[in-house]
């Protein structure tokens, strides 16, 4: 794309369509930020910005600075993990007298692993509307490009970082069919790693992902055995915001006696490819590899007729 084709981007019709639309009074706006790169918003988390007449954020430094990115200029209320009840209150005083204001976190959206869910109970609590505004998401960026195929997954966020309590969570997890999502703090990577490695075993995926959307951006995938080593090998690899997906446990496809059993009755009803999503549901088995050997019962049936 040329530059003069992406400054054309700027001027087209649907720009006209955001302020066209409905931006209900006496409502929170959960809305969410980049979580890296700055271009990363949607064009109707700008309009409603320049809406509402405040904005509820974690750190008012790091809104005030994205903010002047955009060319806003908005009242500012700090609503951070400390005095998320104490704001709730005042946020609900100010939506019931017919208000309208926005909640962000520093980066990506609110309430997950980042506070806001306080704030947005008590304004459902009080009969008001909370709206989201989606948008950027570190966990959902990593998954996209993980390729580890699931069709699920679990969001566990940050892990206990005391020794004790983190095992007993990653043990409850080990027989967890779903792909597992971690977030992790640079200063704890190495250590977090290690604890995967001896909590999940060697051969598990594991998917690395730091710095997303920004200059340093990393996606690494590789045996959980071999994380150890790649952190070491160059100080960088542990610098960073890290998304930590691990792939679920393998899953030994029926012998054929059950497996098969679900899938020749789903396969006279559905088609091989609905038939093996609803068996792995049923089974907890590898959807792709009961596709497989749905495809190859579906042959033999067609054969037979």
């Amino acid at each position: 794309m040329t530059d003069q084709s992406a400054s054309n981007l700027l001027t087209l019709p649907i720009l006209s369509e955001v302020g066209l639309q409905t931006y209900p009074m006496s409502t929170l706006y959960v809305l969410a930020t980049p979580i890296g790169n700055v271009c990363d918003i949607s064009l109707r988390a700008l309009h409603v910005l320049s809406l509402v007449d405040a904005i509820a954020c974690e750190d008012t430094r790091n809104t005030a600075h994205l903010l002047h990115r955009y060319g806003v200029s908005k009242p500012l209320i700090a609503a951070h993990q400390h005095n998320e009840h104490e704001v709730a209150e005042k946020i609900v005083a100010r939506l019931q007298a017919g208000e309208r204001i926005a909640l962000v976190s520093d980066a990506g959206t609110p309430a997950v692993s980042d506070p806001g869910a306080r704030i947005v109970d008590a304004v459902l609590k009080a009969g008001l509307r909370a709206l989201p505004l989606p948008g950027a998401s570190a966990a959902i960026a990593a998954l996209s490009v993980s390729g580890l195929l699931n069709d699920q997954f679990q969001f566990v966020g940050f892990l206990p970082s005391k020794a004790r309590q983190r095992e007993t969570v990653l043990a409850s997890l080990d027989s967890v069919s779903a792909t597992l999502i971690f977030y992790e703090a640079p200063h704890r990577i190495v250590e977090t790693v290690d604890a995967l490695l001896q909590a999940f075993g060697p051969t598990r995926q594991i998917v690395l992902a730091r710095e997303l959307t920004k200059l340093f951006e990393t996606v690494h995938r590789c045996a959980l055995t071999e994380a150890p080593a790649w952190l070491a090998a160059d100080p960088m690899r542990q610098k960073g915001e890290f998304v930590i997906l691990i792939d679920s446990p393998p899953v030994a496809v029926d012998d054929g006696a059950e497996g098969d059993r679900i899938l020749k009755i789903l396969l006279a009803e559905l088609s091989v490819k609905q038939a093996a999503a609803l068996a792995a549901q049923i089974s907890g088995q590898k959807k792709n590899a009961l596709y497989d050997r749905a495809l190859v019962l579906k042959a033999e049936q067609d054969a037979a007729q």
